[in-house]
């Protein structure tokens, strides 16, 4: 089980690895015109180019952002690319190479010279290429940033006393491999649970355009999760918890305490993983708001399988354990030990990726 488990996480990093230059060189080298359904201004542009015929004449390719998800991320990773800021982005524009025209008096003035001298003076990729290198820095941080993302998810308190309260009930009953077993079970329902929940977020989050304002939105939540963080690490127990609500943790105990099988563990899991949200969920939400603004379908896919085969690979270590003798009773020593160390890690890393968000560095 844990060879299996092992070699479906490096087939995943490898696939991450192999799909992040593919995506990054699916732009084509063609003149931009990116509008939107609706814009009148883009209406204006739509007409003059039709009038000119200048489709016919120069390589255009039409990209609509506002009910198209697919062109928005392209839209958006274009001009990352280029350096233009989430304030100077609008409809109606077009991108030339490393030349952005926005609003449709620009473009009907100045579209068929700079378009003649563009196309005279490129030279580069032949059609269907990117006539810019990709930016592979970009795209390694946004792979550092889900695994560090999902490192701080994995050592999350919650998830350990969880998990814990669970071997213990089992081993109750005197079998360490049902014990196994059950915290295997446990482990792959909030695997699926969490996946399919970010997988509906990241939908829901990446349709349209998203404005800057969203991402710097998402960068600020990832500061505020880690100060709340750092509080729990220096005066725990004060204000509120980032951990499951109090109110709760009597229901929650109910029904992991309830559990008498793997099967039973599995169904429960599901339950769980909703108690678990208010303390787990932050992380997360801000690594599927960087999702929707940088990567398409299949990669963010592939990120999401990564985030959380890393997010619960601590429950199948702590399982593991156990059934090779550890004391889960020794597993909540150590829990209540490092707890405030925890705290400490997870708000300095959510504050780190905040800064990285709003400086634009992914």
């Amino acid at each position: 089980m844990i060879k299996t488990l092992f070699t479906i996480f490096i087939s995943i990093i490898y696939f991450v690895f192999l799909t992040t230059p593919i995506y990054a060189q699916n732009a084509t080298a063609k003149i931009y015109f990116f509008y939107g359904i609706g814009c009148p201004h883009c209406s204006i542009v739509e007409q003059y180019f039709e009038k000119k015929d200048l489709y016919a004449k120069y390589p255009i390719e039409k990209k609509e952002i506002y009910f198209d998800r697919d062109n928005a991320v392209f839209f958006n990773s274009t001009l990352d690319t280029l350096g233009v800021p989430g304030d100077a982005r609008g409809v109606p524009m077009v991108v030339m190479g490393d030349q952005v025209i926005i609003g449709d008096k620009p473009i009907v003035d100045g579209f068929i010279s700079k378009a003649d001298v563009f196309l005279q003076r490129y030279s580069g990729p032949p059609k269907g290429e990117n006539p810019k290198q990709p930016d592979v820095q970009k795209s390694n941080l946004t792979l550092a940033a889900v695994i560090a993302g999902a490192l701080v998810d994995a050592i999350n308190p919650c998830e350990f006393a969880v998990l814990i309260i669970l071997m213990t009930t089992i081993l109750g009953t005197g079998n360490a491999k049902k014990a196994f077993r059950t915290g295997l079970a446990f482990s792959a329902s909030i695997f699926i649970s969490y996946f399919l929940m970010g997988l509906g977020l990241y939908k829901a989050l990446s349709l349209g355009a998203m404005s800057s304002w969203f991402f710097t939105l998402i960068a600020w939540i990832a500061i505020l999760l880690g100060l709340a963080n750092l509080k729990d690490y220096f005066w725990y127990g004060k204000g509120f918890l980032m951990e499951v609500p109090l109110s709760w943790r009597p229901r929650l105990k109910a029904l992991i305490h309830s559990v008498t099988s793997p099967k039973g563990a599995f169904f429960i899991g599901f339950l769980v993983s909703l108690f678990l949200l208010p303390c787990t969920s932050g992380p997360y939400i801000v690594i599927l708001g960087m999702l929707a603004k940088k990567v398409f379908d299949v990669q963010a896919i592939v990120y999401l399988l990564l985030y959380n085969f890393i997010f619960i690979s601590p429950m199948v270590l702590i399982s593991w354990a156990v059934y090779n003798g550890f004391n889960p009773a020794k597993a909540e020593e150590i829990r209540q030990k490092r707890l405030r160390t925890l705290h400490l890690i997870a708000g300095v890393v959510m504050i780190l990726m905040g800064i990285v968000l709003l400086m634009g560095w992914i």
